[in-house]
């Protein structure tokens, strides 16, 4: 067999002895216009896709909101003087700066550790399930996460779960003393009585707006009765149901408030206090209470804890970048891994055997190692969150719009929304491109050097 070569279209072909590369065939040179009439059709989408808009938008920027006047680059001073895009430029840096890296470092570890661990696999497709939601999905899903309500936010109800394991909630939050009752406001949302208690005289707070929910299974109240060295009351619900009943007095079945705090008080200072019993009867040692004002401080009426205002103006961000980290976090996994499996195990098992420990071997040779792949997921990551718009624009409610804005959801909103002025999305469009373009730039040379390797 011989070694055929072709030169060209019309080149000569040369037949030498057959070797290693017998039977090979080699092109050089070739139709340049052929290639180019297949890519032709890809250009000619590229320019109407790509090209056509950018020069498009860039041209549109520099008129007014109704494309007949020409302004020059005062659109681009308007979008740096308007305290709105002002927001979305510092969401914008915050989201890069953020979101990439802690889905990368997760990613990271994630990768690491499913290679020690027995259901490895099982684990990586659980954690990139995500990857399979679409954006609008995965807002409509972290909407109801953050669900101000504890019975429909699963974020508030694990939150107002594990504060209310260490702090007791309040027993009958809402209630208020009876106008005219003998409780007056003290301050805090406290009550306190208007004339100093005594013993041998039962001491009643007769409370309204009590919730039925806090009522359940309560007892009928009971009238206190005087105790020896005592000094003795009632704390109850003074409402009956359809009507009938007397102010400032137990009636039938009226119930007893239980585990209510009182507290008497002297000076300023609590010296004793006591809590309210099935029946609503208290009793408190004469020699401390006797003389002293009764109080029901605030916390026997402090609203139930709610949790946290997670899509609030304050924390709308930082909860709506823990949905991308969600999703993301399965791809840069997923990508790392596949570096990590080409890292040679010859070089960690050589550091083990010199007595570098897990976390050196770690952060001195894995992590090195792993730098290319790093960068990649970085990169990529830092492009797809220039460009985030649908979780912000699906999670975050309109009273939280503009502290959760961003350049992608601001070009919109000057585009579409109901104060259109389209040579200002042009301007933040263009802008955003300037943006792109230096992290294009940064992963195209590292393709380069790879390639060069």
């Amino acid at each position: 067999m011989s070694d055929i070569q072709v030169s060209g279209a019309g080149g000569r072909r040369r037949r030498g002895a057959g070797g290693a590369g017998r039977g090979r065939v080699r092109v050089r040179g070739g139709r340049r216009w052929l290639a180019g009439v297949f890519l032709l059709p890809a250009l000619v989408l590229l320019g109407a896709l790509v090209g056509y808009p950018i020069v498009f938008s860039v041209v549109r920027s520099l008129f007014d909101a109704s494309g007949d006047g020409f302004v020059g680059l005062d659109n681009y001073g308007a979008m740096f003087s308007d305290e709105g895009i002002r927001t979305a430029l510092r969401n914008n840096v915050i989201w890069v700066v953020v979101a990439p890296t802690v889905s990368t470092v997760l990613g990271l570890v994630f990768a690491v550790l499913t290679e020690r661990i027995r259901w490895g696999t099982a684990f990586k497709l659980v954690v990139f399930m995500p990857m399979a939601i679409s954006m609008l999905a995965a807002g409509i899903i972290f909407r109801l996460v953050y669900d101000q309500a504890p019975e429909r936010g699963v974020a508030n109800a694990v939150w107002v779960g594990v504060h209310d394991t260490f702090a007791d909630p309040a027993p009958f939050p809402g209630a208020k003393p009876r106008p005219r009752a003998g409780l007056e406001a003290s301050g805090g949302g406290s009550f306190t009585t208007g004339s100093a208690v005594r013993a041998g005289s039962p001491v009643l707070l007769p409370l309204v707006a009590v919730q039925p929910d806090d009522l359940r299974g309560a007892r009928a109240a009971a009238v206190a009765r005087p105790q020896p060295g005592k000094v003795t009351g009632t704390a109850w619900l003074d409402f009956t149901r359809g009507g009938g009943g007397r102010p400032k007095v137990i009636d039938g079945d009226e119930k007893a408030l239980a585990g209510l705090r009182v507290e008497a008080v002297r000076g300023g200072r609590v010296v004793a206090s006591a809590t309210t019993a099935a029946d609503g009867s208290f009793a408190l040692p004469a020699g401390r209470a006797d003389g002293a004002r009764l109080r029901l401080p605030a916390a026997n009426f402090a609203e139930a804890y709610r949790g946290v205002d997670w899509l609030g103006p304050a924390l709308v961000t930082p909860a709506i970048i823990g949905s991308y980290v969600w999703m993301w976090a399965g791809f840069a996994m997923v990508l790392i891994a596949a570096g990590l499996a080409g890292v040679p195990r010859e070089l960690l098992e050589a550091a083990r055997v010199d007595g570098a420990g897990e976390w050196q071997v770690f952060r001195r040779i894995t992590v090195p190692l792993l730098a290319p792949v790093l960068v990649v997921v970085l990169v990529t990551l830092m492009i797809n969150v220039l460009k985030i718009f649908d979780l912000v624009y699906i999670i975050a409610p309109g009273s939280s719009v503009r502290s959760a804005n961003v350049l992608a959801l601001q070009l919109f909103q000057s585009s579409f929304g109901t104060d259109v002025d389209e040579g200002l999305g042009s301007a933040i469009a263009v802008f955003l491109l300037l943006l792109v373009l230096p992290v294009m730039y940064v992963n195209l040379r590292r393709l380069r050097k790879e390639r060069r390797r």
